[in-house]
């Protein structure tokens, strides 16, 4: 079997907060299709490494897609003059998560089965309520329809980010860039937190996420004051993902579990957070740190250190799968991130819809990833480059 061609695919989404998603499409000579996807935060970086994906079939075309290690490598060596994270982990991941896909497809088995088979019969989740109207007058309207929506789902565990987008009275910016948060924003997000855990009660687990943008003494005050305003059971990235000399100041001031990874590429760089005890949960991101091949060894890394795994994912379809093919395997597995506890938003793209019922995933048993795209959607809906 031979590769043929590598396809990039942007494909509109209706009412998201990406307004697409980006797959990677691979064609072999035998008529299998594998089928990947990066998905990244921002429509500028899809379309800039949507042009690298391009470029990647002058390096892989003729190469044999079952020596996924060998195409990993490859494509990993030939870009670290550009360095080593982000568009080099991105591109490695969604290749090879197509590379599985087609595997699976020509042994007739799921990838979880080619991974050394499954050790659980399904996938726990969390997910994330709507946030909007959070900072209205009716608020707390708002947050208890959304996390009673979750419960009532069969969820048990969600996130959410309740800091507000204030600007800060010390900074000339919108409040993020110095990383601070006035005292007006803490009292909300100890407002929001309290309500939320209110509502959901004492045996829904609360993760909150700072998205990594609070400076060291902020990050601090923020995560001891959400402790004491409602339990809650990780608090996540709470400063930028450059420093772990921050993360570390952090960490010795407070006694909230710490989660972070989804900024990190590729298993150097999670060496420091294991060795360096900085993290109680990591969550590597399986479009964006390398892949189905990379997150299985950045688990096994997490298991000599009995730190749990919980994929980060925001995005499509495949996402949510290949990390959940892999966390099938792992021994030290949280739960895997979906955005919401309605699924269906996916239907449109794939051919069979996921069954999320009561709050985990049953994983599809047929081989690959286990799912085929909707090619009349896809083609309907794909934007050109």
């Amino acid at each position: 079997m031979k590769i043929t061609a590598i396809n990039p695919w942007l494909v509109k989404v209706s009412g998201s907060f990406w307004g697409e998603y980006f797959f990677i499409e691979i064609e072999t000579d035998e008529g299998i299709t594998g089928w990947g996807e990066i998905t990244t935060t921002t429509l500028v970086a899809n379309r800039a490494v949507a042009g690298i994906v391009s470029g990647l079939n002058d390096l892989l075309v003729g190469e044999d897609p079952t020596r996924i290690e060998r195409i990993w490598h490859k494509i990993f060596r030939s870009f670290t003059y550009m360095g080593s994270r982000g568009a080099t982990s991105h591109v490695v991941s969604g290749i090879d998560i197509a590379l599985w896909d087609i595997r699976g497809k020509q042994l007739g088995l799921p990838v979880y089965e080619l991974l050394g088979g499954k050790i659980r019969d399904d996938i726990a989740l969390y997910t994330h309520p709507n946030q909007q109207g959070w900072n209205d007058e009716n608020w707390k309207e708002r947050v208890e329809e959304e996390v009673k929506k979750i419960v009532d789902s069969g969820h048990t565990a969600m996130k959410f980010d309740p800091f507000p987008h204030l600007d800060n009275p010390t900074s000339r910016n919108d409040g993020y860039l110095d990383g601070a948060m006035s005292r007006k924003g803490e009292r909300i997000a100890n407002e929001i937190t309290a309500a939320a855990r209110e509502f959901a009660g004492p045996d829904i687990e609360i993760l909150i996420d700072a998205h990594g943008r609070f400076n060291v003494p902020t990050a601090i005050r923020l995560c001891n004051a959400l402790e004491e305003a409602g339990q809650i059971d990780w608090f996540e990235e709470p400063v930028p993902v450059e420093s772990y000399h921050a993360l570390d100041q952090v960490r010795e001031k407070v006694n909230v579990p710490i989660s972070i990874g989804e900024r990190l590429h590729t298993r150097w760089e999670f060496v420091q957070v294991f060795e360096n005890k900085l993290a109680d949960y990591v969550m590597p991101d399986v479009t964006w740190t390398g892949g189905i091949t990379e997150l299985k060894k950045i688990s096994a890394q997490a298991e000599t250190y009995y730190i749990p795994v919980s994929p980060h994912d925001a995005s499509g379809p495949i996402n949510v799968l290949a990390g959940a093919h892999v966390m099938m395997t792992v021994p030290n597995f949280y739960r895997v991130e979906t955005a919401n506890a309605d699924l269906s938003k996916y239907n449109e793209f794939i051919e069979t819809p996921l069954d999320n019922s009561n709050g985990t995933l049953k994983m599809p048993t047929a081989p690959g990833i286990g799912i085929e795209m909707n090619m009349d959607y896809m083609n309907a809906n794909r934007v050109e480059l």
